[in-house]
């Protein structure tokens, strides 16, 4: 399995930072939507990190104007970039023939999709699925029990990610259930006092 950390609602100087320290211990570093918005993909293009381990993965949550943004997004470091699920599906194959065409990654953000939606999306065989649940929503996200059912609903779906809080105790069964190729943990690193630390205890854990 593999760690994602998703770093987000700081300054991009705190980012760059943080990617840099993390860069040797962890899979992907996530540059969140509000960095994107904050700075803007040209910023992020010329302020590049130099990884050299991580992939780097830019979460666009592009809904329109598929080709034009991800073929800048693609102008920065990034690998991986994210569209919604719930875009058209003419978008969706703009950005996913993009990424195949550059060698790069696409993740496809399943939030609000519902059974017939994602149903529709299987054919997008190289894609990563992104599993979780939205961050404004007043109820809970059990992403164990969800990935499970997820996996009976859609088996031929091979690359899901998992997002949603994620602490040791649920990485540490996701990979025990070695479905999700990827965890995603945003606070539980990035917020605590020692991210670098943080980060170490959950590669030992997902490992």
């Amino acid at each position: 399995m593999q760690l994602q950390v998703a770093i987000d609602r700081v300054t991009l100087e705190e980012a760059t930072a943080l990617a840099k320290q993390l860069d040797p211990l962890v899979d992907i570093i996530e540059f969140g939507t509000s960095l994107v918005k904050d700075y803007g993909l040209l910023t992020l293009r010329d302020h590049p990190l130099h990884l050299q381990n991580a992939k780097l993965l830019i979460d666009l949550k592009t809904n329109d104007e598929g080709t034009y943004e991800f073929k800048q997004g693609y102008t920065t470091e990034a690998a991986i970039l994210t569209a919604m699920a719930a875009s058209s599906h003419d978008t969706l194959e703009q950005v996913y023939n993009v990424s195949v065409q550059q060698g790069k990654e696409i993740l496809i953000d399943l939030l609000e999709a519902d059974s017939s939606r994602i149903a529709q999306l299987t054919g997008f065989d190289q894609a990563i699925f992104g599993l979780h649940h939205s961050k404004d929503a007043d109820v809970g996200f059990d992403a164990v029990a969800t990935t499970a059912q997820f996996h009976r609903d859609f088996p031929q779906i091979k690359r899901l990610a998992v997002a949603g809080s994620i602490n040791l105790e649920q990485a540490s069964q996701l990979a025990q259930q070695d479905i999700a190729e990827t965890v995603i943990v945003g606070g539980e690193i990035v917020g605590s006092s020692d991210p670098v630390a943080a980060a170490k205890t959950f590669m030992e854990v997902i490992s």
